[in-house]
């Protein structure tokens, strides 16, 4: 390993491996979307019987909303270099599999990817998710499960050497403060609707 490598840099190297063929279908799962179908479907469930049809049409708004915004927001960064007085190779930081330092050391399951990662959309995306349905459903067993959830996801993006875990970082606080703002709205939202 070269001594010239940041700390991102060999953190990234010492989470990334070789898992094998089955690691990498698992890994290659959980980072699509297909899989998740059922949770989404639970969520729903979940806040519709806690707080009604109204109530979960709204909610369903408001998390398109805050996934929307975290995604946006994500693609804000990669592209126009909002974050360009963080580090020196922003915007234009590449994915680890592009990236010339790491690239031959890295495990890449596939190169179906832009070649840009600054923030990650998938941690900031399932951050929000995690937030805004955690706090509607307000269960402990709950909040821990998606809490797994949303670091398994954010894993399987440094498995897959699709970003380095500061692009992590950045796009789990992009959806934090996106899912928390929503939940807010959410909550207006179905406090209007209840006096209607």
């Amino acid at each position: 390993m070269s001594a010239n490598l940041t700390f991102d840099e060999r953190l990234f190297l010492w989470l990334n491996f070789d898992g094998g063929a089955a690691t990498d279908w698992i890994m290659s799962t959980v980072s699509g979307t297909a899989m998740w179908i059922p949770l989404y479907l639970f969520i729903f469930f979940a806040v519709q019987r806690k707080y009604g049809w109204k109530a979960m049409a709204a909610f369903i708004v408001c998390l398109a909303l805050a996934m929307g915004l975290s995604d946006m927001l994500c693609g804000e960064f990669k592209h126009t270099g909002l974050l360009k007085n963080l580090w020196a190779d922003f915007p234009a930081r590449h994915r680890p599999m592009f990236d010339s330092a790491v690239r031959d050391l890295a495990h890449v399951v596939s190169f179906r990817h832009g070649p840009y990662g600054t923030v990650s959309a998938h941690a900031a995306t399932t951050a929000a998710l995690g937030v805004i349905s955690a706090m509607a459903i307000r269960k402990k067993w709950y909040s821990i499960a998606i809490t797994l959830i949303v670091l398994l996801i954010c894993y399987s993006r440094i498995y897959l050497a699709c970003h380095f875990p500061k692009d992590i970082i950045l796009g789990l606080a992009v959806g934090l403060i996106s899912g928390y703002l929503m939940y807010l709205l959410w909550r207006k939202l179905d406090s209007l609707l209840k006096n209607r």
